[in-house]
């Protein structure tokens, strides 16, 4: 393994190059076209068949020499953010309004690059490689057209990364069991019935039935859930009304919950949606509530974890695994990839004290990484890959 980083060495150009161009020409979620035309250019160039999932989803798919019926799924999500790049950076996004926040650049960057490797070593390799390049993360969506495709058919182990700013340059993160939350999305409907403010008593104010329900819906997670279990209701929109002196007819809240078990996912929902009808009640509205299901929790394998971990270990010498690292409760739906079969999603440190915007969080304006992290990157795919498969 320690000739494969001398190896993984000579794609830092190509790494470079590729994730400042991926950065240039961010696309929205389910809009990733041009994304996923270079994609299947350089999947072409390195001689990996390919197809469309979706829109915009592509499947790559690379079968060693040896035989084997071993089947190994690498992932990377490609779509960009509704955010406007703030930064002095060269490679400073060409699209107003949209930006790579999250390092999905860097993910599709690294994983194309070790495409290019492994296509490279096809005669070591015993088995099959997919590599899934997924679009529509941000938005809990991407996974199902490839679940839907059988993607997941035969595949042994699944693998993928994200960048992790909160780690410093040259650490991977690998926490067996939990890491990510489950994410879903609610929007609540208020009716009421309007009439002048001055006569509060002739109508139903859906403004202020809405202002109560975030109220007693934040409410709900220090009162009827143990404070010993993360977890986060959160609303981000309120839509009322269309004049000062008159009572909202409608009012429409957007928010999230963030929970960490099947059963707090469950009972959160339940507990919302009483509390939503009832307080509506009391004031006469009716408001009803709709759920998005955005992920799933990622569940890291424990075994799978020891696997790369080792890898690293044995290559780059103790300490450069976080096996700890604080579980997040962003959501991440390669978790719907680790349910169904064994896997782990790494923790890629991305942070350097000499770039302090590598420092900064993830969906930040000014977000960047230190693009040496992506030399890591790509040895964990190519790495991993050549161990399973060997």
């Amino acid at each position: 393994m320690s000739n494969l980083v001398k190896e993984v060495e000579t794609v830092k150009s190509y790494l470079i190059e590729t994730r400042r161009e991926f950065h240039q020409n961010p696309e929205l979620s389910l809009k990733e076209f041009r994304t996923a035309s270079r994609i299947e250019e350089e999947l072409t160039k390195f001689g990996i068949k390919h197809s469309r999932v979706g829109e915009t989803g592509v499947l790559g798919i690379l079968k060693g020499d040896k035989p084997s019926d071993k089947v190994l799924l690498l992932r990377a999500d490609i779509d960009a953010l509704p955010i406007n790049e703030v930064g002095a950076v060269e490679y400073i996004s060409k699209n107003p309004g949209v930006m790579h926040a999250c390092g999905h650049d860097a993910h599709t960057t690294c994983l194309l690059a070790a495409a290019k490797i492994l296509s490279e070593k096809k005669s070591e390799i015993a088995g099959e490689v997919r590599f899934v390049f997924q679009p529509a993360e941000e938005i809990g969506k991407g996974t199902q057209p490839f679940i839907e495709a059988n993607v997941l058919e035969g595949v042994d182990r699944v693998f993928g990364l994200h960048c992790a700013p909160d780690l410093p340059l040259g650490t991977v993160g690998l926490t067996p069991k939990l890491n990510n939350a489950a994410v879903d999305h609610f929007t609540i409907s208020v009716k009421g019935v309007s009439s002048h403010v001055s006569l509060p008593h002739k109508g139903v104010d859906a403004l202020y039935v809405a202002s109560e329900i975030v109220v007693a819906v934040q409410a709900l997670r220090t009162r009827l859930n143990s404070p010993l279990e993360p977890m986060i209701i959160g609303i981000g929109k309120f839509n009322a009304g269309t004049t000062y002196n008159a009572l909202a007819a409608n009012a429409v809240l957007e928010g999230t919950t963030r929970t960490i078990s099947k059963e707090s996912r469950a009972k959160i929902k339940t507990e919302i949606n009483r509390c939503v009808k009832n307080i509506a009640e009391i004031y006469g509205a009716t408001a009803t509530v709709e759920w998005e299901g955005f992920t799933g929790p990622v569940i890291n394998d424990p075994e799978v974890c020891e696997e790369v971990a080792a890898l690293v270990d044995e290559t780059f010498g103790k300490g450069h695994v976080v096996k700890d690292r604080e579980v997040s409760l962003g959501g991440d739906n390669f978790a719907d990839f680790i349910e169904e079969k064994k896997g782990a999603y790494a923790y890629l440190g991305t942070s350097s004290d000499t770039k302090p915007c590598t420092k900064l969080p993830l969906h930040s304006d000014s977000f960047d990484l230190d693009e040496e992290a992506m030399l890591k990157g790509t040895w964990l795919h190519v790495a991993y890959a050549l161990w399973f498969l060997a």
